[in-house]
């Protein structure tokens, strides 16, 4: 084996290891101490790994990857429905993937948020992409313009993400609560709480 292709698996090993480490236990409780149990040297991690931030922040980008490019090739990025079930798939069949996803959207590390915000850009492209295409598909109210809407779906995101952040609540039932609660909000900002008319 080549010596490049050795750094490459040597690597490819680290980072399943710190992805189960911090997808089991974030960013605070993850340690390089616990990667190592899984019969990785100590040494390798911090020869190609700076700190445990670099190390975590690869975690995150690969995560986002993930996700980006699953949402990408499903066809579900201009698709309100599909997209959903698309999330819904991810955080089934890559839990340690979503919780470091999760975590970094709604619990950031303060230290790591401009960092964290750069691998989470690709992510936010298609959810505005996603917000874009359901502004565009409905038919809006006299004086709200598709700024207006797109604003508002904003300003409406950030608020709900606020909101489960501040939530005392194990993560993964944080996480579960957020995933069920998504398509309900988006549903009521798009068609409101009360019947119209005589409904």
């Amino acid at each position: 084996m080549k010596k490049s292709e050795k750094t490459e698996s040597t690597i490819a090993k680290i980072i399943k290891a710190a992805m189960n480490e911090f997808g089991a236990n974030g960013y605070v409780c993850g340690k390089v101490n616990n990667i190592c149990k899984s019969g990785i040297n100590k040494g390798l991690i911090y020869h190609n790994f700076k700190d445990k931030d670099e190390l975590y922040l690869k975690c995150l980008e690969k995560s986002c990857e993930t996700l980006v490019k699953i949402i990408t090739e499903s066809g579900s990025s201009s698709d309100l429905l599909r997209y959903m079930s698309v999330r819904i798939s991810y955080f089934k069949e890559y839990p340690n993937e979503a919780h470091i996803l999760i975590e970094a959207i709604l619990q950031p590390q303060e230290h790591l948020r401009n960092e964290i915000q750069k691998i989470l850009q690709p992510f936010e492209d298609v959810n505005e992409k996603i917000r874009r295409s359901v502004v565009s598909s409905v038919k809006l109210r006299d004086g709200i313009t598709e700024e207006d809407a797109m604003e508002y779906f904003r300003q409406m995101q950030h608020m709900f993400n606020g909101y489960f952040a501040a939530r005392n609540i194990p993560f993964d039932e944080m996480l579960n609560k957020h995933e069920a609660y998504l398509p309900k909000l988006l549903n009521i900002m798009l068609y409101g709480i009360a019947k119209g008319g005589n409904e």
